[in-house]
């Protein structure tokens, strides 16, 4: 699964979703089932309590190269260096503004980071592992 089995030279052309972080299974990088108290995985049965959820990047692009256009997801860390911190750090960091802000409407707050993830991205060229 991990293994490239070629390389990719395409220009972002949009973003699919508006959802760039997800709860990830620590032991199979499933999306994990959260309630206010508890998380499990449904692929693996992993379980634990809401505090200690994993968090990881999902990046789904529309992407083209010369020739053709193809929906590409990028997983995990190598985005770190492109929202700056890890996962794990921007979902705390979401969390803390919105507690701070008091802000139950978090459409605006959204809307901003999607912007910001566009403008990071749509336009640009990169080398895709598929």
């Amino acid at each position: 699964m991990n293994s490239v089995q070629g390389l990719l030279a395409a220009s972002v052309i949009s973003i699919q979703n508006s959802c760039f972080i997800y709860p990830a299974c620590q032991n199979c990088f499933s999306r994990l089932i959260l309630d206010s108290r508890r998380f499990s995985c449904l692929k693996c049965g992993c379980t634990g309590g809401a505090k200690d959820a994993s968090y990881r990047y999902r990046l789904s692009l529309k992407v083209a190269d010369t020739n053709d256009l193809f929906d590409i997801t990028v997983f995990g860390s190598c985005l770190d260096p492109f929202f700056g911190v890890t996962a794990e750090n921007l979902q705390r960091y979401l969390q803390d503004f919105n507690q701070l802000s008091g802000e139950t409407n978090t459409e605006s707050f959204t809307r901003a980071l999607v912007q910001a993830v566009e403008t990071c991205f749509i336009g640009k060229r990169f080398i895709f592992g598929v």
